[in-house]
């Protein structure tokens, strides 16, 4: 059975998204930071995206490497997103590209299908397909890359729950700029 990890950065309030889909507050705050979700990345063997984040991802990653602030851990991120498996989620795009294919029906049904699958850890991404997962009770990891600022309002990390989540932490890690790493595993 694969497993399923949540991971995204995070205002202090919960936000991963301020008002508009803002994300200007977040990306990494340094080298190291970057260089852990590049390491994060490489693990994955398939990434699942609803759409929003898909239309972020998609429109940088693929030429991410000619960019002109292309650091060598920015070059091998950009490779390592084209060269991963992708699933997108979504009613609305009728057409995906590098290494993906598009799901238009039911999510959760896909992912509890991805997730009885032999292979690696799978990263979920997208506030709306993730708190699906969330909700089905699929998600296996949460890694929230907390920065310290207050976004006021936008989209929620997590979603509402019927039912409480039991977690025990795994890892806590501080980054400069004041950006905290918790990661946490569901315990079942």
């Amino acid at each position: 059975m694969r497993k399923l990890i949540f991971a995204m950065n995070v205002a202090l309030d919960g936000y991963i998204a301020a008002a508009g889909d803002d994300i200007g507050w977040s990306g990494p705050s340094s080298d190291e930071l970057f260089q852990w979700w590049l390491e994060r990345e490489r693990a994955n063997e398939l990434l699942l995206y609803g759409r929003k984040l898909w239309e972020t991802m998609s429109s940088y990653w693929p030429t991410g490497e000619q960019q002109p602030d292309a650091t060598p851990a920015r070059i091998e991120f950009a490779r390592n997103w084209r060269d991963t498996p992708k699933v997108v989620f979504s009613s609305t795009i009728d057409k995906v590209d590098w290494n993906t294919r598009l799901v238009t029906g039911d999510a959760v049904a896909e992912i509890t299908r991805l997730k009885a699958e032999d292979g690696g850890p799978m990263a979920i991404g997208g506030a709306t397909l993730a708190g699906a997962a969330m909700r089905a009770g699929l998600i296996d990891e949460y890694a929230l890359v907390t920065y310290p600022v207050l976004a006021g309002g936008g989209t929620p990390f997590f979603t509402t729950l019927d039912n409480w989540v039991n977690l025990n932490l795994v890892e806590t890690r501080t980054f400069p700029g004041g950006v905290v790493l918790t990661r946490y595993e569901t315990r079942r």
